[in-house]
């Protein structure tokens, strides 16, 4: 092969990388602010972080001395850690862009959404602004996938086993969410009805925009790439 073809090769492969990866971060983006109006409605936690105050009430009981973060922490690199031994496809860059962004991203929506006192709102308020950041948050994951640059690692359970299986995402994410929610209540975790309506609402919201999702990634992959 000339080197200039090789070259050229290297070079296609590279911004498409990076094309994914900002994609990727554009629905991360999108998803946290998901997350972010739904913890604003403070009607109780993701099913993911009812599993995650599980763990951490038993580690308490335990007597180990460590934060909520902490342990989210713990529990994302055990994920990632179990994933390279079953498809270690799976782990890209964008998963460790999830893992390390997320936060900061949920902190700045956090400051900017500060004088909106929705926490004090009644149910009124409250109920359609969490069902509006679930729907928030299934877009912005759903971009995330299909961008394929990488996944949240909690996000990466309904993924792998719905690829694996050859089961619908939607169906598989409500599963895992009703898993999350039901060991960590069993463990000590607090859930509330915005809980609930997490765990079944944002798997078949992401089914729906999932289609979409896909057109914009290869459109916009395309349209880097031409």
């Amino acid at each position: 092969m000339p080197v200039s073809r090789s070259y050229g090769s290297v070079t296609k492969n590279l911004q498409e990388t990076i094309c994914r990866l900002v994609i990727l971060f554009c629905g991360l983006t999108i998803a946290h602010l998901g997350v972010t109006l739904f913890l604003l409605a403070n009607l109780g936690a993701d099913p993911f972080n009812v599993f995650v105050q599980g763990l951490h009430f038993l580690t308490g009981m335990i007597g180990l001395n460590i934060t909520h973060g902490t342990v989210h922490m713990c529990i994302s690199f055990l994920i990632i850690l179990i994933l390279l031994f079953v498809d270690r496809s799976y782990i890209k860059a964008g998963t460790i862009i999830c893992m390390v962004c997320g936060g900061p991203i949920i902190d700045l929506f956090m400051w900017v959404l500060k004088d909106f006192a929705i926490g004090s709102a009644g149910l009124s308020i409250k109920i359609p602004v969490l069902i509006l950041g679930c729907i928030i948050l299934a877009f912005g994951m759903t971009i995330v996938i299909r961008s394929e640059g990488g996944t949240g690692p909690n996000d990466l359970v309904a993924v792998v086993i719905s690829e694996k299986g050859g089961f619908r995402f939607g169906l598989t994410r409500v599963i895992t969410d009703g898993l999350f929610v039901l060991i960590g209540f069993l463990l000590g975790g607090k859930l509330g009805i915005g809980t609930i309506i997490c765990a079944f609402l944002v798997g078949f919201v992401a089914d729906f925009f999932m289609p979409y999702s896909d057109r914009i990634v290869k459109s916009s992959l395309r349209h880097v790439l031409k």
